[in-house]
């Protein structure tokens, strides 16, 4: 690859990927490791059987969408929503790349009700943790549409997936009908200490009980086989939400899953 160039492939455990060799945590993850939040997929499986019906709002390039459609299978389907153009694009070739059809890409913000933002644009061949970008506030950008799920009017849903960088209890507001009405599994980023009480507030109320899930980035059995660990101390904050009426418990194996506070 010419150094100009700032994308590029490897493969990886679910597939071959291209990524921004320039993304400081997902894509030095895929370089060095060839997975990014290994442990992370490792939880979703327990929880998705084939046949699903899995929305992931901010997808990012794909790397947990090409996981979650392996999944479900050929009888099930992903639904992505991918805010950032240049990241879009990255998605969309990464499913191509791996001749994925059951997963259906949308550049799409999910948000509480229906109307549009701005995307900052950031420089690619610049790094940066493009997988961090907050939009709920940005003032000027690539204007995108933002969507309510609740609009959508799918016939089930079994999982929620929402990494949207503190835009979480949005996506849930604009859900709760189709929440109330599928009640699917939530997993839902929670790092943030200034919404976290408001998110866990939201969920409880629509019926929920909630486990933190914080795996570390580095995964000791990731699939390059590299043991250096590039990213110590750093560990993903998630929530996971069972509605209350499921039997599901907690396999005793799954390790960095507790009850919430």
């Amino acid at each position: 690859m010419q150094p100009s160039r700032f994308n590029i492939r490897r493969a990886c455990r679910y597939g071959e990927i291209i990524f921004n060799r320039n993304d400081i945590y997902i894509g030095r993850s895929l370089d060095l490791y060839g997975e990014f939040s290994e442990l992370e997929a490792q939880l979703l499986s327990r929880l998705i059987e084939p046949g699903a019906l899995v929305v992931e709002a901010g997808a990012n390039i794909g790397s947990h969408t090409i996981a979650l459609s392996r999944l479900v299978g050929a009888r099930g389907a992903v639904i992505a929503f991918e805010p950032q153009r240049l990241v879009f694009h990255l998605l969309c070739a990464n499913l191509a790349l791996n001749s994925i059809a059951n997963v259906f890409a949308y550049q799409k913000a999910i948000g509480a009700a229906r109307g549009s933002l701005f995307v900052p644009q950031l420089d690619p061949a610049t790094p940066s943790n493009f997988g961090g970008l907050s939009l709920g506030k940005a003032a000027a950008g690539e204007p995108v549409e933002v969507g309510a799920l609740d609009d959508m009017r799918f016939p089930r849903l079994d999982l929620l997936k929402a990494d949207v960088e503190g835009m979480e209890e949005q996506v849930l507001a604009g859900a709760a009908k189709t929440i109330a009405e599928h009640r699917p599994i939530l997993y839902l980023e929670d790092d943030r200490e200034e919404s976290s009480a408001a998110l866990r507030g939201r969920v409880r109320s629509l019926g929920y009980r909630l486990y933190r899930h914080t795996p570390p980035l580095f995964n000791p059995d990731n699939f390059a086989r590299n043991s250096e660990n590039a990213f110590p101390q750093i560990a993903s904050g998630n929530l996971l939400a069972i509605p209350q009426e499921s039997t599901w418990t907690p396999p005793e194996d799954l390790p960095y899953l507790y009850e919430a506070d």
